[in-house]
């Protein structure tokens, strides 16, 4: 038994200097001391010595699994430190090289029209008023003077979720929220910018879901005058202070009378170009006195009181403030379009 314990020895230690990897050194490990390694199954025979033999095979017993405990300890750290070593060699830094300047995102171009938009109307004394995308019939309709089978509701083909529910088409149903929540208060002078909702192809021009800014004053003695110049002053601070607007009329069923504003064409001066098709005006917005029913839906008396609406589409504003043709630009996500806005 000494000589199988000697011979297995020399074995396992030259095996062991050849292995080249932790699990090569693993496998050996196992081979010959675990519970069913070739150790194991020596001592099993130790039962068959004379009693007087055993503790000195015990002795070159032990001295076997410790000479070769000791070579795998030794190769395994050898192996951490090659391996810690390898890892540090890949994952060195090189502290000279000059810096990645991070990828910085900008606001939308979008986002940059409203936020501007919203910026002249507030210095004009304006606050932003706010309502649910998904409105009932009521608000979005009948409130505003368009009841139903209207032919009105031609204009604004609507998705609708129940008979009495729908995403909004325009952001007027928040006027009339901001006149109920005001109670008769005046002077009562707001915008309304959000998303709405329309069952259009998408094209160059439209687009199923679009931005709208819409404007309310409600008080005594509200003139048409006032609005034009409302709408003056906000055409200047948007496309510059050399442009003029002109109205011409137009129907919407919650105002009485109704026009639409075009601005000169900040592009040629009014002269003519391709951008304004040769006319020198681009139309803008929609506008109006408030229909007396509208003042009735919203809790004002329209014989003490009168005012005045406008509405624009942010996208409108934003192709015309930046000379962009399709407005499919705004939506594509492509990144070389929008770095364009970045330092605007």
């Amino acid at each position: 038994m000494k000589e199988r314990l000697e011979a297995m020895k020399a074995e396992a230690l030259g095996r062991l200097a050849e292995a080249s990897d932790p699990g090569r050194l693993n496998e050996l490990r196992v081979h010959y001391l675990g519970k069913k390694g070739q150790l194991t199954e020596i001592l099993r025979g130790m039962g068959s010595l004379p009693p007087e033999e055993r503790p000195e095979i015990g002795r070159i017993a032990n001295e076997v699994r410790a000479a070769i405990e000791a070579v795998i300890a030794e190769k395994q750290a050898r192996f951490e430190r090659e391996e810690t070593a390898a890892r540090l060699e890949a994952e060195t830094i090189d502290v000279t090289l000059p810096g990645r300047a991070p990828r910085i995102g900008a606001v939308h171009p979008l986002m940059k029209v409203q936020q501007e938009i919203e910026d002249i109307f507030l210095g004009m004394g304006y606050a932003i008023a706010e309502g649910p995308e998904v409105e009932t019939d009521f608000f979005n309709f009948e409130a505003l003077n368009i009841p139903k089978n209207h032919p009105a509701r031609d204009m604004q083909d609507t998705f609708y979720i129940t008979d009495e529910i729908l995403l909004r088409t325009h952001t007027s149903p928040v006027q009339i929220r901001a006149m109920r929540a005001a109670g008769g208060r005046t002077p009562l002078k707001i915008i309304c910018p959000g998303k709405v909702f329309r069952r259009d192809d998408d094209d160059a021009t439209h687009s199923f879901m679009f931005h709208q800014v819409e404007g309310l004053v409600v008080g005594p003695n509200i003139r048409m005058s006032d609005m034009l110049g409302t709408l003056l002053q906000f055409a200047r601070a948007m496309f510059g202070p050399q442009v003029t607007i002109r109205q011409r009329p137009s129907f919407f069923p919650f105002v009485e009378p109704g026009a639409e504003v075009d601005v000169s064409c900040a592009q040629c001066g009014g002269e003519g170009c391709r951008m304004c098709k040769g006319t020198g005006w681009l139309e803008i917005l929609g506008c109006g006195m408030v229909h007396p029913r509208v003042l009735e839906h919203g809790g004002y008396d329209p014989k003490e009181v009168t005012g005045f609406a406008f509405g624009m589409g942010i996208e409108r504003i934003a192709l015309l403030k930046y000379g962009i043709d399709d407005i499919r630009l705004f939506y594509g996500g492509d990144v070389r379009f929008l770095r364009q806005f970045a330092k605007m």
